[in-house]
């Protein structure tokens, strides 16, 4: 059921009157409140759209030219790389301009983008929507931990941050049972449930948030350095998603190839020699930080590919319903912010390295038993629950302890461009791994892919060793590499750790 003029007007008036419903005023906890919801939204995005992919797909599948897979990972692709690029540039942009305004205008470029998407007549304007709306997203990530803190008094800052960190996890644990439930009626509402959320924010926050003063009056980023970068991933994205169809020596992929290389290799010497580059990549030649760096990277491509794999297995091979498969998916995500918690302290007393190295051999545990175990007749409570049980677990171990050990790594006052820089190549890896998935599957998914599916369990397995080895180095690196000297003293820092579960 595609969504109507009539309930899209519903949708438009409960959004305008929910700030008078919710009796918003200008207390610090309705601004508080707003800044938790915008967070919730932003994240709960990242995942609810890997649910509804199937769907988007036989949507667009008809007029002879059908939507493979290939194409429709740009749904997910286009999202994560302009996030990616655009990170620093807005958090920069906050700084000079006032967080409040960049916020609010991260809010109303994502619902619009949300709207866009929603409506979208075909696939390339969805893709076109959800940069859109990566825009936005990129504004408020950055942005929403200092109008949170702006709201609370200093004894109170530390809870508001992991409420702030809280409330990402649980956007990104609702994720896949929500965009179940949501496909049910239709795709189409994955995106416009966003619509009420950003409307009320937007006005609500207009007049309730704070209004800090800029912080700095310095230049922006590297802007040239931004799009070099978006240019590599994305060639790199394109061959590897594009050669399954175009074969690996074509001339197309050779060009891409050659794109993503030499737009790469600009990127870095441009952020080496820019006074004010998009990545600070003389960080990386810190050994942690480069060690932390790495292991995101790894992770987060194994990560990505459990994500879409079992969403393509349980509704493409198992011929789940979006909704079944939101729900039997939903345990792992859903242990990721528990355990996290629960290792707080763990992490504060045995160091960073053992819980990376721990959460590895979890992950690789899980992606390996479905490996060995998967067989086209459905069987979830031997099959897939215990990888989801593993991998969750293995998640909530590493995610967020690589962010934070890549953010102690550097001095303080270097905290947020460190945190910045791990968050964004978290977002590359997300879609490298969707790109690679598609290269070893191929653009058409069924029973007769068990094969390929094996091949992608088993690297996405051998990537979560890898994540284990690079926790293993940073053990014996010495403890969790904090010092007097090193550790970040701003409550920001301390977030961003702790914060995008994707």
């Amino acid at each position: 059921m595609t969504p109507t003029r009539f309930d899209f007007q519903i949708t438009l008036c409960l959004a305008c009157a929910m700030p008078t419903m919710l009796g918003f005023s200008k207390h610090p906890r309705t601004a508080a409140a707003v800044v938790l919801v915008a967070v919730f939204m932003t994240n709960l995005d990242l995942l609810i759209v890997n649910v509804a992919l199937p769907a988007i797909g036989e949507t667009f599948s008809g007029g002879g030219r059908g939507a493979t897979l290939g194409s429709l990972s740009w749904v997910l692709n286009a999202y994560a790389i302009t996030f990616a690029a655009l990170l620093v540039v807005a958090g920069r942009a906050g700084d000079r301009i006032g967080q409040r305004p960049v916020f609010l205008t991260g809010i109303a470029v994502f619902t619009l983008g949300s709207l866009g998407c929603a409506l979208a007549p075909n696939l390339g304007t969805l893709v076109v929507a959800r940069v859109v709306q990566a825009v936005g997203a990129s504004a408020q990530i950055p942005t929403s931990l200092a109008l949170l803190l702006a709201t609370v008094p200093a004894e109170r800052r530390t809870q508001a941050t992991r409420s702030w960190a809280a409330m990402g996890g649980l956007g990104a644990a609702a994720g896949p049972v929500a965009g179940g439930l949501l496909t049910e009626v239709d795709w189409r509402w994955v995106f416009a449930v966003n619509l009420p959320i950003g409307i009320a924010a937007l006005v609500a926050g207009r007049s309730v948030l704070p209004k800090p003063a800029a912080r700095e009056a310095g230049p922006l980023p590297d802007l040239l350095g931004a799009l070099l970068a978006v240019f590599s991933v994305t060639a790199l994205s394109g061959a590897l998603v594009q050669a399954p169809d175009w074969g690996w020596t074509s001339g197309r992929i050779v060009l891409l190839l050659a794109v993503a290389v030499i737009s790469g290799a600009a990127f870095v010497l441009r952020s080496l020699r820019h006074p004010h580059p998009l990545f600070e990549l003389d960080l990386l030649r810190l050994p942690r930080f480069g060690a932390a760096n790495a292991g995101s990277l790894v992770f987060g491509v194994g990560f990505a590919i459990m994500l879409l794999s079992n969403v393509l297995w349980c509704q493409e091979v198992w011929h789940w319903s979006a909704l079944r498969t939101g729900l039997a998916l939903a345990p792992g995500p859903a242990l990721v912010p528990v355990v996290t918690l629960l290792t707080s302290r763990a992490a504060q007393r045995f160091g960073h390295g053992p819980l990376i190295a721990t959460g590895g051999l979890l992950f690789a545990g899980g992606m390996a038993w479905l490996a060995c175990s998967a067989s086209v007749t459905p069987g979830y409570v031997r099959e897939l629950l215990p990888s989801q049980l593993l991998t969750g677990a293995g998640a909530g171990l590493a995610l967020g302890t690589l962010v934070a050990a890549g953010v102690h790594a550097v001095p303080g006052h270097r905290a947020a461009t460190g945190s910045a820089l791990v968050n964004s190549v978290r977002q590359i890896s997300i879609s490298v791994g969707v790109a690679v998935l598609v290269a070893v599957v191929g653009s058409h998914v069924g029973a007769a892919s068990r094969h390929d599916f094996g091949i992608v369990w088993c690297t996405a397995a051998v990537l979560g060793l890898m994540t284990s080895a690079f926790g293993v180095h940073l053990s014996r690196g010495g403890g969790s590499g904090r010092t007097a000297s090193t550790a970040p003293k701003e409550p920001e820092a301390h977030a961003q750790a702790l914060a995008d579960p994707s």
